[in-house]
């Protein structure tokens, strides 16, 4: 059964879901854009028998707080360090991590602060190779070339309830659409339509320039500890095609790949076919102990 619980976080009060025993393995559920901890609602109890599951609202997304952008950082950097203060004060000192969207930038950093926390990775749609970022991209770097007002409406554009319904079923086969509940964008948009949440949501697509400087330190961080990965990858997604899926092969090259049709939210419309491969994956690496590994130096 899910919890649902707030807790207060430096005067933030932050919403998280959580499911299974309290002294089981960890494995923790950073959201994607644009939703909130909502889009893991059937993959916490389909695995609360054998791990505990934790996702958290981010600030100035579903029920979590939005302060003042002077009280909160709202980058990539500042939800990494949310995140971080997030899992200490949970108690959570290791943990499974699941990779999605914005949350492969955000956890990505989070391990990068401290790898031994992580025992694995679960990648799903979470992009980090430039060369392989898909044709929809195309609109962002329209705007980082030329940051006119004009490029900046585009953008704004599509925070919107009809923006946020494209993203869950603008790029998917017709014959899926049907599998993508409309509670996603019809419940998620009110929350959202705020002055301030609308200008967060859009500053982190400005954010996403300067978020690919991160780019190499992830592949680095990749490379050097080599955590247990299991890549589930819906390949319908203009912004990470099939490419970005095998691109983390270069860096993980004993990563598990599993291509399943679908897009980017693969737990929507193949959620029968994701669930046991993570649930194979997370029991395999309970079976093997630490799932940590750090390269020695070249």
């Amino acid at each position: 059964m899910i919890a649902h619980r707030y807790l207060d976080l430096e005067g933030v009060r932050v919403f998280y879901r959580e499911a299974g025993p309290v002294n089981a393995p960890v494995l923790l559920l950073p959201h994607g854009y644009p939703c909130s901890s909502f889009q893991y609602r059937r993959l916490m109890p389909a695995l609360e028998d054998g791990w505990r599951i934790v996702a958290p609202d981010f600030p100035g997304f579903g029920l979590s707080d939005t302060p003042p952008p002077g009280e909160f950082g709202y980058d990539f950097d500042g939800y990494a360090a949310f995140l971080d203060r997030f899992v200490k004060r949970l108690g959570l000192d290791r943990f499974a991590l699941y990779l999605h969207d914005y949350g492969s930038q955000i956890g990505l950093r989070l391990a990068i602060l401290d790898p031994a926390r992580i025992r694995g990775l679960i990648i799903q749609n979470g992009d980090i190779y430039e060369d392989a970022l898909g044709p929809k991209y195309e609109t962002i770097r329209n705007y980082w070339a030329d940051p006119s007002p004009k490029n900046r409406s585009v953008l704004e554009e599509s925070v919107s309830e009809d923006g946020f319904r494209h993203e869950f079923v603008g790029e998917i086969p017709e014959e899926q659409v049907e599998r993508i509940p409309p509670e996603l964008w019809k419940l998620h948009w009110p929350l959202m339509n705020t002055p301030l949440r609308r200008d967060v949501a859009v500053r982190l697509m400005e954010g996403l320039k300067q978020n690919l400087r991160w780019f190499p330190r992830y592949q680095a961080y990749l490379r050097e500890h080599q955590p247990p990965t299991l890549i589930v990858w819906g390949p319908h997604d203009g912004y990470m095609p099939e490419p970005a899926a095998r691109a983390y092969l270069r860096d993980l090259p004993e990563a598990e790949l599993h291509l399943l049709g679908g897009g980017h939210w693969l737990l929507e419309t193949h959620f029968e076919e994701a669930c046991p491969l993570i649930r194979e994956f997370l029991s395999g690496l309970d079976a093997r102990g630490s799932g940590f590994v750090t390269k020695p130096p070249v």
